[in-house]
C-alpha cells in the first residue's frame, strides 16, 4: 500500500470519530466553548508531535515567509469556522446526517482546485465526484 493511502485511510477512521465524540461531549455544553476547548487540546497535541519530532526549529520557516504564514492563518481560520459550524450541525442534529454534508467538502475541495489551481479532472473522477455529492445528499435528506 502505498503511504499517502495508508495515512488517508488513517485520517478517514480517525476523523470517523470526531462526529462520535463530538456529539456526545457537546451535551449540555456551548458548541462554541467546546470548539475552542478541542482548537487548544488540538494545538498542544500537535506541538507536542513537533517537539517530539525533534522539529520545533521548523516553526520560525514558517513565520519568516509572510506568504505561506498567510496563508497558513487563511487555513486556520476555514478550519475554525469550518469546526464551529460543524459543532453547531451536530448539536442540532444526527450524526449521520451532519458527517455525509460535512464530506461534501471533498466536492468543493475538488471544485476549487479546479477553478484556484487549473486541476484537470476526467470524466470518470467528475462522475465519481457526481456521485460523492448525491451519495452525500441522499444520506443526509432520506
Amino acid at each position: 500500500m502505498e503511504s499517502w493511502l495508508f495515512y488517508a485511510l488513517l485520517s478517514a477512521v480517525s476523523a470517523a470519530f470526531v462526529p462520535i465524540f463530538g456529539k456526545t461531549g457537546l451535551s449540555g455544553v456551548d458548541c462554541n466553548t467546546a470548539t475552542a476547548v478541542r482548537a487548544i487540546i488540538m494545538a498542544a497535541f500537535l506541538v507536542g508531535v513537533v517537539a517530539v519530532q525533534g522539529n520545533l526549529s521548523y516553526f520560525s520557516a514558517v513565520f519568516d515567509d509572510k506568504r505561506a504564514l498567510g496563508f497558513v492563518v487563511l487555513s486556520g481560520i476555514a478550519g475554525a469556522t469550518s469546526w464551529l459550524f460543524y459543532f453547531l450541525a451536530l448539536k442540532a442534529g444526527k450524526v449521520s446526517q451532519v458527517a455525509p454534508i460535512d464530506k461534501l467538502s471533498v466536492v468543493f475541495a475538488v471544485l476549487l482546485a479546479m477553478l484556484i489551481f487549473g486541476e484537470w479532472v476526467s470524466l470518470v473522477h467528475g462522475i465519481a465526484i457526481g456521485l460523492i455529492a448525491i451519495g452525500g445528499l441522499i444520506l443526509a435528506i432520506f
